[in-house]
């Protein structure tokens, strides 16, 4: 069968396209027939050595997998589902653990599905789990136009929080606008009209992917008791540092956000998360926009072009019609 492979941790560009053997799903697993894969940012991370999982080359890519059971523990041999893994799911057959693969409601497609296990779970466990938002609160999102941002906009919707994307472009902003945002500005001088959104009291809660300069300004449009939450650093400038009494004037936290190493390790946890969102995508506030498909051969040029940060939603890469 074949798999989208790294044989040399030397980035994306030398990223292959191999056969390797069938895998055998053994007890609490499921062996699914993959018709989606995702492109995730630890697939970057994975494909240049850099991430905190290292396997030995060669290995298979692919951290969120979509498709049809064929058999396993728990489910229905047809049924569509997504799962999540630390790697190995760009495979026209994957096994992935029972526990961290979902049945999927009718309404969303493969494609879809794929932004589904780590986007929106993310999303779930850094505004519920981490920031604790509750309705009527106000939460500002960066990067609001990527596969994370799109999905925190759109959890942070289904909370009943009021939501201010933040993009680079005007072309982003409206893409975070079509997700749900409330209102949409641009990372350029945005702390000003923030501040003006709000009437000046600032926001409830910070979702920050990009980090890098905007990361002090996002600590000055907290409200008190405000709530930023670090995700990730996308802007690749390096890892930003807080001054402590900023923290301490307006009564402020800086909470991090590591969704893997908290879901993987908690048995279950997964699963409640799942439960939690699929009412909303039943409810229609929850409806991941996918950016540009890729044939199978392309899964690197989508890394490419999202490590660029050209990428608008979640990047797919399709293994079968």
């Amino acid at each position: 069968m074949r798999a989208i492979q790294v044989l040399t941790t030397t980035g994306p560009a030398d990223i292959v396209v191999t056969d390797i053997p069938e895998p055998v799903a053994g007890p609490g697993q499921v062996l699914v027939e993959v018709h989606a894969v995702g492109v995730s940012f630890p697939d970057l991370l994975l494909s240049k050595g850099q991430y905190q999982l290292r396997p030995e080359p060669p290995f298979t890519l692919g951290v969120d997998f979509a498709g049809v059971v064929v058999s396993g523990d728990g489910f229905e041999p047809g049924q569509r589902v997504a799962g999540v893994g630390g790697y190995g799911g760009a495979a026209e057959l994957v096994v992935g653990s029972a526990e961290n693969v979902f049945g999927l409601p009718d309404a969303i497609t493969f494609e879809e599905a794929v932004a589904l296990p780590m986007n929106y779970l993310t999303a779930l466990f850094a505004l519920e789990e981490r920031a604790q938002v509750r309705a009527g609160e106000t939460v500002l999102v960066h990067g609001a136009a990527g596969g994370v941002g799109t999905a925190s906009i759109q959890v942070a919707k289904g909370l009943g929080a009021r939501v201010i994307a933040v993009a680079s472009t005007a072309e982003k902003a409206d893409y975070a606008r079509a997700a749900g945002a409330d209102d949409a500005v641009l990372a350029d001088g945005f702390k000003d009209e923030v501040m003006a959104l709000t009437e000046g009291r600032g926001v409830d809660a910070v979702v920050d992917v990009v980090g890098g300069s905007l990361f002090t300004d996002s600590l000055r449009v907290l409200a008190p008791q405000g709530r930023l939450l670090v995700v990730g650093f996308a802007a690749g400038e390096g890892i930003p540092e807080v001054k402590v009494n900023r923290l301490l004037l307006n009564n402020v936290d800086v909470r991090g956000v590591g969704w893997g190493a908290y879901a993987f390790a908690h048995a279950g946890y997964m699963g409640e998360q799942w439960a939690r969102l699929v009412p909303m995508i039943e409810s229609g506030v929850v409806k991941p926009p996918v950016g540009k498909v890729y044939p199978i051969e392309e899964f690197g040029q989508a890394l490419i072009d999202m490590d660029s940060r050209a990428a608008l939603g979640k990047l797919v890469v399709r293994l079968r019609d």
